[in-house]
């Protein structure tokens, strides 16, 4: 039986349980900006952050939630004039993202602001056939912060 999947806002989720996610190291291998410890100050100094984006943009980053444990985060930033969707599962849970990406999708489609999500990926990522499942096509690279990723395109208004 396929798990429940709900979003939260990330307070609810407590700051330990996202600084251990955050801290397995299979999750550097494909995060390049991955490169400091975390620790419970990291994790709430993250989720103030992530936090402001709510209150400027009124969308932002979500904690995922699979039949109410939590299993990573992730959701919408606006970089510029575009909105940017991240992933970050628990290594255990990678095979959600899917489901959740196509859930948090919806949220895009049906927001006018959104015509379109951007999605970064490092050229670690060798498998993108889920990005290609959604119908997001490749535009180039960019430098973000220092590190080169492959970035992608999807069109959310379907009219």
């Amino acid at each position: 039986m396929k798990p429940e999947i709900e979003f939260a806002r990330l307070p609810k989720i407590k700051p330990t349980e996202i600084a251990a996610h955050m801290s397995d190291p299979r999750l550097a291998e494909h995060m390049p900006l991955l490169t400091f410890d975390w620790d419970e100050a990291t994790a709430a100094g993250f989720v103030a952050k992530k936090e402001e984006h709510w209150a400027r943009n009124g969308l932002g980053h979500w904690a995922f939630l699979a039949d109410g444990q939590y299993v990573g985060w992730g959701g919408f930033q606006k970089e510029g004039d575009e909105w940017d969707f991240g992933l970050v599962l628990k290594p255990d849970r990678f095979g959600l993202g899917i489901r959740i990406a196509r859930k948090a999708l919806e949220f895009a489609v049906a927001d006018e602001r959104i015509p379109f999500v951007t999605f970064l990926l490092p050229p670690s990522r060798r498998n993108i056939g889920a990005l290609k499942r959604l119908g997001a096509r490749h535009i180039g690279e960019v430098n973000y912060d220092g590190a080169r990723f492959l970035k992608f395109r999807l069109e959310t208004d379907l009219t």
